[in-house]
């Protein structure tokens, strides 16, 4: 060994008080660092993109791209921290996805989505008459971590959504919970049930019963009464809120006015088939997801 060449061992034995001041340095800066690590179970991340959907029933692809997608996708090239948008059109759907820069502060995503929505929400009044939406979606980064099963054997669908709502307004009071899903609920429907054999026999079309319905469902505003207190507003008020109410609808058969219950069966029910059921040990239930 060269006597010139220098010699790290040598020198730490050399100065032991340097060495051993180094070591006690090293050893607490790397304690600093473990200790300020950042640590969590399900650590917090901010997914920056969002996805629009828009429906247009009868459509072609070609006249979703030209007379949505593209209107929309110029206003969502407006935002300040926007990077680019995948679109794919089928007949009567378009779905955009935004995509904002890589480099957008997290506390700046929220922001950008909500001008997003704004534009969008602005544009929606140009687009061709029977659009849908636009629909947006910039909830990715929401995590279900916990998932309960509700069930009560024997007791009606409709009860136990009640019950289920009831423990989704207890566990959004929780620490930390944002969000309470209700999964596996079923739709209502009202039933209409009638034989066209009888309809034919009183001279009744379906078509007739239908228009029977929707001029009575309805909402109309009758204007408003000016009195020194203020306003009273006066509301026409023939939408349907009980059962009974659609059975004694009024319908004109052959000059004669029968209620819709003498010529029609009308039941509560459910959406059959259904499009979305959850079964836990074989049973019926319901989903808590937070």
């Amino acid at each position: 060994m060269s006597a010139g060449r220098f010699n790290l061992s040598a020198l730490a034995v050399r100065e032991r008080s340097v060495t051993l001041f180094l070591i006690i340095l090293i050893s607490v800066a790397g304690l600093v660092a473990f200790f300020g690590l950042g640590r969590a179970e399900d650590p917090p991340f901010t997914v920056k993109q969002m996805t629009v959907i828009t429906v247009w029933p009868g459509a072609t692809a070609q006249e979703m791209q030209d007379q949505v997608a593209e209107p929309l996708e110029k206003r969502l090239q407006e935002l300040k921290w926007y990077d680019r948008t995948e679109t794919y059109t089928r007949p009567g759907m378009a779905l955009i996805t935004l995509s904002l820069q890589d480099q957008t502060p997290p506390s700046e995503v929220p922001e950008q989505f909500y001008q997003a929505r704004k534009k969008l929400g602005d544009e929606a009044k140009n687009l061709p008459a029977g659009v849908s939406g636009p629909m947006m979606n910039d909830e990715f980064a929401d995590v279900t971590f916990a998932l309960f099963a509700l069930k009560a054997r024997g007791e009606p669908p409709r009860q136990l959504v009640r019950d289920a709502e009831a423990l989704r307004q207890q566990l959004l009071h929780v620490s930390g919970v944002k969000k309470v899903n209700i999964l596996g609920e079923q739709a209502e429907r009202i039933y209409l049930s009638f034989s066209h054999d009888r309809l034919a026999t009183l001279g009744l079309s379906p078509e007739a019963i239908f228009a029977a319905l929707n001029s009575q469902n309805v909402l109309t505003a009758a204007g408003a009464i000016e009195t020194r207190g203020g306003q009273i507003f006066i509301r026409l008020d023939g939408a349907f809120d009980r059962l009974q109410q659609i059975r004694d609808t009024p319908i004109i058969a052959g000059g004669r006015t029968l209620k819709l219950a003498d010529v029609a069966t009308v039941e509560r029910g459910y959406e059959d088939p259904a499009t979305f059921l959850i079964r836990h040990q074989g049973e019926p239930a319901l989903l808590l997801g937070w």
